[in-house]
């Protein structure tokens, strides 16, 4: 999608910290792309295991930390970071594939310094 934008990036810089999923260099910018249950989004695609539940929290808990850490990271290195759950892709139209890339495209013109997608609603 963010390639049929115009934009270009590399991919897991190895030198970043948390190896972000797209990186904006000229820009200084990153996104990082979380699958929702990896990561342990609240949304209705993520549910605990019934099984091997201390196994799931402690490995989910580790990625939820990890992100944490590699986000600070990040913008203590002054760049600016864009996380989209899976959720935002996930079960959604065409219509709404290309909401996604307008914000997405805004968010990367713009000075924002970061953006959460999907935004949560009430």
């Amino acid at each position: 999608l963010v390639h049929g934008m115009g934009y270009r990036y590399r991919l897991h810089r190895k030198d970043l910290p948390g190896k972000p999923d797209l990186v904006f260099g000229p820009r200084h910018k990153v996104i990082l792309v979380h699958g929702c249950f990896w990561h342990g989004h609240t949304c209705r695609y993520f549910r605990w295991p019934a099984s091997r539940t201390e196994f799931w929290r402690a490995n989910i808990g580790r990625n939820q930390f990890n992100d944490a850490v590699a986000l600070d990271a990040l913008q203590q290195m002054g760049w600016r970071v864009a996380i989209v759950w899976e959720c935002a892709m996930r079960g959604k139209s065409v219509q709404d594939v290309n909401d996604l890339g307008v914000a997405v495209g805004a968010w990367l013109t713009s000075d924002a310094v970061s953006l959460v997608l999907p935004v949560e609603l009430p």
